[in-house]
């Protein structure tokens, strides 16, 4: 059987975009998670390719750089099977600072630079990764519009936008596809408008983090169960009261998980996956075994009395702590 897919974007605003049901988020193959294992790293994407997973999730500011290199190498020679998406807007710099960075001309040389470290020639999905607030949006979606007339770019997407950024951004180029966080424990695109707003405009939604960032997994029990240079030990949501209190819904999901003899991120990721066809989650592993059980959450069906009891014990806010050290940069 070969694997679902479902569409970003809407045939009527020309931005329809064919991906797998799930995509595979490569972030942590280069920083954030612990310690990487480039070998592993690259199997884990061929047999993603393997299993019928189209969508690659990279950004140049991974590693920096270093994990759009690795993608790159994973898929020379198989090109022609993967959905490339890359981000730019982050912007590392050489000292060490970060800041978010819209201008055009900054856009049209991330283009460039990401296009020669993933050895391709064109990108299939292009994403503001945050919404620069010095630069009006219309600035920057014009230049991206540009690339995509110039043939660099397939398809263009928003992450981590606020309803009117997203309107504003899709009045002057179609928008394919919408990138923010959307788990059990990060519900709050389904109150804030942000849901509401891509589905009227007709806009896929990629949610990123769908395992709560590995929490719903549940395999964290403790912040010792991650390593020492893990950015996940100064998340709000891993520490003290937030933590306990998170791991009391994670154990909610773990109890249903057993009770339909299916691990619990396969629930988290199967819960994703049954709030609509124009939702698609990219969990993120450097491991294959991971890789292969979230992949098979395609197959687990949620009944109604499951997803009125998931809505009953981890309704809307009910997650601990923030989502980032800093929010400042999200929801603009």
């Amino acid at each position: 059987m070969s694997y679902p897919h479902r569409t970003l974007g809407s045939a009527a605003n020309g931005t329809a975009l064919d991906v797998s049901a799930q995509g595979l988020g490569c972030m942590g193959m280069s920083e954030f998670y612990g310690p990487g294992d480039e070998q592993e790293s690259l199997a884990t994407i061929g047999a993603a390719l393997d299993a019928g997973i189209t969508l690659l999730d990279t950004a140049d500011m991974y590693g920096p750089f270093t994990n759009e290199q690795l993608v790159g190498r994973a898929i020379a020679g198989r090109r022609d099977e993967v959905v490339l998406a890359t981000k730019f807007g982050n912007e590392r710099r050489a000292d060490g600072t970060r800041r978010v960075n819209g201008r055009p001309e900054y856009v049209r040389a991330a283009c460039e630079a990401s296009l020669q470290r993933l050895g391709v020639d064109v990108i299939d999905l292009y994403y503001q990764h945050r919404v620069d607030t010095t630069v009006p949006v219309e600035e920057t979606w014009g230049a991206m519009a540009e690339l995509v007339q110039a043939g660099k770019v397939r398809h263009l997407g928003i992450s981590e936008a606020a309803p009117e950024t997203i309107r504003r951004a899709h009045a002057t180029h179609p928008v394919t596809a919408l990138q923010t966080e959307w788990s059990l424990w990060t519900r709050e695109v389904e109150t804030d408008g942000v849901l509401a707003t891509v589905r009227e405009l007709g806009i896929g939604f990629v949610a990123y983090s769908p395992l709560g960032r590995g929490f719903l997994s549940g395999a964290i029990r403790s912040v010792d169960d991650l390593a020492e240079d893990d950015f996940r030990r100064a998340n709000p949501r891993f520490q003290g009261e937030a933590f306990a209190r998170n791991l009391q819904l994670v154990d909610e999901v773990r109890a249903l998980a057993a009770a339909k003899g299916v691990p619990a991120g396969q629930v988290a990721l199967a819960w994703l996956l049954a709030q609509g066809p124009d939702v698609v989650p990219i969990p993120g592993t450097k491991r294959r075994r991971y890789l292969a059980e979230n992949a098979a959450a395609v197959q687990v069906e949620l009944s109604a009395e499951d997803l009125a009891h998931l809505e009953r014990v981890l309704p809307v806010g009910a997650g601990a702590g923030d989502r980032y050290p800093d929010m400042s940069t999200v929801r603009r």
